[in-house]
């Protein structure tokens, strides 16, 4: 299985991850090209080859109006005393202090494809339901400081992006540690971690060390969360590639986030538990029903379906069902109340089986076609990609189980 392990020994930020997982990419150039292309406003990010304590690694540097990593009050505070052209001061400001729905348009906006859209968006509300908790506040009100200016913003597309690109199958990541003592931001000098990402990171393990400063930032804590399906010690796992992310602080401690990519293997016979949401709907359009579905199988849901069922006073209606990963059952619920009219979801705990998956793919005289093979319990599957098959079938005149037929004859 193509699994990433984050090394989180030494913290976690956005712009460390984001270097950490553009080391592992072949066309970097390409990625660079790509997120420096984004209509955003002016600003250019740059991967700077650099050597910590003897280890070489990337730094993500990005410069906006030429002022480089714009992220504490009292950088910002510095920048503009050095800078005289006043309107790149209200430049700077007017991204300094922004709100989540402004930070939704702005996403919205970008040249991204949907999922990368919604990953980053997701990432953004994890946030901003912290900062919401914290604060006692809506999350319509809440002000991001240190969070909302551009350049995270760009680290937060960025590790997206590379997530796209790479594609791992399983993301593990160590246990955080979160560095102590104090840390000065815009609501006054705060102990180590800050509220924020406390409150982001609860059920996950953390630790302190005896490394005086800010090791893990919310927003690497969010992305972290987000993305790692599991919080342990290194797993066995063949390791391919290694991707170091240095941090612009210098310690005694080298201040860098590795990631590996390798292969892990998983046991047949697999089980796992999964959690299914339910809920009964008969005042929603079919266009607001698909759009939900999408919406919900974009986000990492494992499957939905809906069943047609009759409620009461005898009106036709859906069973909505959605599956998911069990410790994302919350994130789900909450997608389903925003985006469906229901007033209630039921939520059951299930035991799943699974076949040991290979993902691989096939060669053919009609073309390439992704496929996977699931063994386990006796068992041996091959499924070929739908919309691959549906394009050479259409292409050359075939049926579909015409060129199915054929295509399952053929050895990997």
């Amino acid at each position: 299985m193509k699994t990433l392990y984050i090394d989180c020994s030494m913290g976690a930020a956005g712009d460390m991850i984001m270097a950490a997982l553009f080391e592992l990419i072949e066309n970097k150039q390409d990625f660079l090209k790509q997120i420096n292309s984004l209509n955003l406003p002016k600003f250019k990010v740059l991967a700077k080859s650099c050597t910590k304590q003897g280890v070489t690694g990337t730094r993500i540097i990005v410069n906006i109006n030429n002022i480089k990593e714009i992220s504490k009050d009292v950088n910002i505070s510095r920048k503009l005393k050095k800078n005289n052209n006043i309107q790149k001061q209200t430049h700077l400001l007017k991204h300094y202090h922004t709100n989540f729905n402004k930070i939704e348009d702005t996403i919205s906006s970008l040249n991204l494809s949907k999922k990368i859209k919604n990953h980053t968006l997701n990432i953004y509300n994890i946030i901003a339901q912290a900062e919401s908790k914290v604060h006692a506040k809506p999350i319509n009100k809440i002000h991001f400081h240190e969070l909302g200016n551009i350049d995270a913003i760009i680290d937060i597309i960025g590790i997206c992006m590379l997530m796209e690109i790479i594609k791992p199958q399983k993301i593990i990541a160590s246990p955080i540690n979160m560095g102590s003592g104090f840390v000065k931001c815009s609501h006054g000098i705060l102990p180590v971690p800050v509220p924020a990402t406390t409150s982001i990171l609860t059920n996950i393990p953390i630790y302190a060390s005896n490394i005086s400063g800010e090791l893990c930032t919310p927003t690497g804590a969010a992305v972290i969360k987000y993305f790692a399906k599991d919080f342990l010690q290194m797993p066995n796992i063949c390791i391919q590639k290694i991707g170091y992310g240095l941090g612009s602080k210098d310690f005694k401690i080298a201040n860098y986030l590795r990631i590996f990519l390798g292969k892990t293997k998983t046991t047949y016979n697999s089980s796992e538990y999964v959690a299914q949401l339910q809920c009964n709907l008969d005042d929603m359009t079919g266009e607001a029903l698909g759009f939900t579905i999408d919406l919900l199988m974009c986000n990492g849901a494992l499957d939905v379906f809906i069943i047609p069922v009759q409620m009461k006073k005898s009106r036709p209606g859906f069973l909505l069902t959605c599956i998911c990963e069990k410790d994302k059952s919350d994130f789900f619920a909450q997608l389903i109340f925003n985006h469906t009219t229901t007033f209630g979801i039921r939520k059951s705990i299930c035991n799943r089986y699974t076949l040991n998956r290979k993902f691989f793919t096939l060669k053919t005289p009609y073309g390439k076609i992704r496929s996977k093979i699931g063994k386990g319990y006796n068992t041996k599957k091959l499924k070929l990609e739908y919309n691959d098959i549906a394009k050479i079938a259409f292409l050359n005149n075939m049926s579909f189980n015409e060129v199915s037929e054929i295509l399952k004859t053929r050895k990997k």
